[in-house]
């Protein structure tokens, strides 16, 4: 039996099933030792539940397309498991989902790819926000609507709707926290910070710096703050790719470069925790972490798994928490919405313009998290405290 929503596909079905169901009934009422016809009655029962639940929830034979930078990155894997759980919710059951390791080309002949086998929706992560054009104007020839997730989709016009976090808070959270731990606003200073940003080629980098400089500026042009370095912008503090190994190198070349005449690093604005890690690697190896000479304040973002271990063990100080769940259960809202034509959920209309035209966006909260809020994580059931690695862990 083949349920169509709207159709009454499965109506004669139901029929058939209700009148199995009341002889079945009736013939126990006047058996009741004959257990064998209860049982029918109960499994009758069943397949009718089953079988309205499907009527209601079938989406037929839509396919949503779902393009990922990498498996290498927690975050991403979790995104992804959010977003076919909302998906499910709604009806849609069927994905085609490709992940194409942080290279550009491989993404875009995963999504020419995704075209020529008819999804209905495309959900992109992109590797590189600007390399999309041409690929997105072959989906738009065929009516396939698209969802820039987490990351915006640059210089075309065939973007539909952009789901993410709110980036310019999340650079915000990590500034203010350097502010109040440092007490930059009773203190005289000077202290010394290093700036690293995140991958040039993801506009979100742009947010979140732009955020952190909206606090710690003030305070470097009045000399309490000292970039030793003197290295300010995206330009000379991207970390290409995201990549720890490489932000670890250069935490590497600044404390040989500047910090050799043993002047102490106050804090690191990080951007991202897989970045915090492979710094805190470096800073360690340099003889920071001991009582005479303790880490300086490093931030991060995502509450990564290896980043709250860090905070738990004294070594990262803090993280931006970006509950995952949030973007996962609107993008699905968003793909029913497109399916159906119906209103896109949208709370921000200004802020995202992607060179071609500003993309109507959903922008999440986020939370500061350290050594003193971490539960949070676990009260909300974001992570399990009874799964590994935490029932180690947490008490």
């Amino acid at each position: 039996m083949k349920c169509t929503e709207g159709t009454g596909g499965c109506i004669p079905g139901l029929r058939r099933f209700f009148k199995d169901l009341c002889l079945s009934i009736k013939i126990y009422r006047r058996n009741k030792m004959k257990r064998a016809y209860l049982i029918r009655a109960v499994v009758l029962v069943s397949v009718l539940i089953f079988a309205a639940v499907s009527c209601s929830k079938d989406s037929g034979g839509i396919v949503i397309g779902i393009a990922m930078p990498t498996h290498s990155d927690e975050s991403w894997l979790r995104h992804t498991q959010y977003v076919r759980e909302n998906c499910e919710k709604l009806g849609y059951t069927k994905f085609d989902e490709q992940w194409s390791e942080d290279v550009v080309s491989a993404q875009i002949s995963q999504i020419e790819n995704m075209i020529t086998k008819g999804v209905k929706v495309l959900i992109v992560a992109a590797v590189d926000g600007s390399s999309l054009t041409d690929v997105l104007k072959k989906a738009a020839d065929q009516g396939i609507k698209v969802i820039a997730y987490d990351r915006l989709i640059m210089n075309t016009p065939n973007v539909d709707c952009y789901i993410t976090f709110d980036n310019f808070k999340v650079g915000v959270a990590e500034a203010a926290y350097i502010e109040e731990k440092l007490d930059l606003k009773n203190k005289s200073g000077p202290f010394y910070i290093e700036l690293f940003g995140g991958s040039a080629d993801d506009n979100n980098s742009y947010f979140f710096y732009d955020g952190a400089l909206s606090i710690l500026q003030s305070y470097i042009d009045s000399g309490k703050l000292i970039v030793k370095s003197g290295q300010f912008g995206i330009e000379k503090t991207a970390i290409q790719n995201w990549d720890g190994a490489v932000a670890q190198a250069r935490m590497d070349n600044l404390l040989v470069a500047y910090y050799a005449d043993g002047t102490k690093l106050d804090a690191v604005l990080s951007p991202y925790d897989g970045l915090s890690i492979g710094i805190i690697s470096s800073l360690k190896n340099a003889g920071y972490g001991t009582a005479a000479r303790p880490l300086p304040i490093v931030t991060g973002q995502d509450a990564e798994v290896a980043s709250i271990q860090s905070i738990i063990n004294g070594e990262q100080t803090q993280t931006v928490w970006k509950d995952f769940r949030k973007p996962g259960a609107v993008c699905a809202q968003m793909v029913d919405a497109l399916v159906k034509g119906t209103t896109v959920p949208i709370n921000d209309t200004s802020t995202y313009n992607n060179g071609v035209k500003v993309v109507p966006s959903y922008l999440c909260d986020v939370q500061s998290i350290d050594i003193t809020n971490f539960m949070d994580l676990f009260t909300s059931g974001f992570y399990n405290k009874n799964e590994a690695p935490w029932n180690t862990i947490i008490k």
